[in-house]
């Protein structure tokens, strides 16, 4: 019983699918693109789809009640929805404190609620595990603009805190990509060509390698706190 947050494409589609294709059931969800999420759920042999807004308190409630009314129990809940603009880093001010402030509720206040309410369940039966879906702009001075690469930073802090607290029944890790082909880059294609000379490994990646990651981390029973960098090799340049 997995429930991944903004599923309905790119990491959080893939990762869903992959869960799924390992015999979990999936709670796919988004904040608005509500047929999209349709019909991955409906697509998966164990799908069920639950339209919220992870900033909202009110519906992440409902997000992990209904998924317990379903299913009856959560073993993982992966924390991928997120939100962004893309501003340059100089350009100060085109950052309002309004779009700050969403940035950091989505992509920080979101995730801290959902493993708050889910842990109760995640802790039965065994324990469970948190796998939350930063970024390289977490860790380096880049990223779409200022304010979601400080939201990732963030995310971070906040996975090593969460997981300082939450065992021995649950494990809180993170998943850091680097540049990703998906939906949100598409018509980033400079930036992608860039990729042949700026990583190591000469590309951008792929939703699936960063959904293998994350199942990874939500297996890994002497595993938590950690930031896994999954970026072709960028951070090491």
């Amino acid at each position: 019983m997995v429930i991944v947050t903004g599923s309905s494409s790119g990491i959080g589609e893939a990762t869903a699918r992959l869960f799924d294709e390992l015999g979990a059931h999936v709670v796919v969800n988004s904040s608005s693109s509500r047929q999209a999420g349709i019909d991955v759920a409906s697509s998966l042999s164990g799908g069920l789809y639950v339209q919220a807004d992870v900033s909202d308190a009110t519906q992440s409630a409902a997000l992990v009640e209904e998924t317990i009314e379903r299913f009856g129990r959560l073993v993982v809940l992966v924390n991928n929805a997120g939100f962004t603009q893309v501003i340059p880093h100089h350009d100060l001010d085109a950052v309002s404190d309004d779009l700050f402030r969403k940035i950091l509720e989505v992509n920080v206040i979101g995730p801290f609620r959902l493993t708050k309410l889910a842990l109760p369940h995640l802790r039965r039966d065994g324990g469970g595990s948190v796998v939350n879906v930063s970024s390289i702009a977490g860790v380096r001075p880049t990223g779409s603009c200022i304010p979601y690469a400080t939201s990732k930073a963030a995310l971070n802090h906040l996975t090593q805190l969460l997981a300082n607290v939450s065992g021995p029944e649950v494990r809180v890790s993170a998943v850091a990509p680097g540049l990703v082909r998906n939906p949100w880059t598409d018509d980033w294609g400079p930036i992608h060509d860039a990729m042949e000379t700026l990583a190591p490994l000469g590309r951008s990646g792929t939703p699936a390698e960063i959904a293998s990651v994350i199942v990874d981390l939500s297996e890994s029973s002497y595993l938590t706190g950690q930031v896994v960098l999954v970026d072709g090799g960028m951070s090491l340049r």
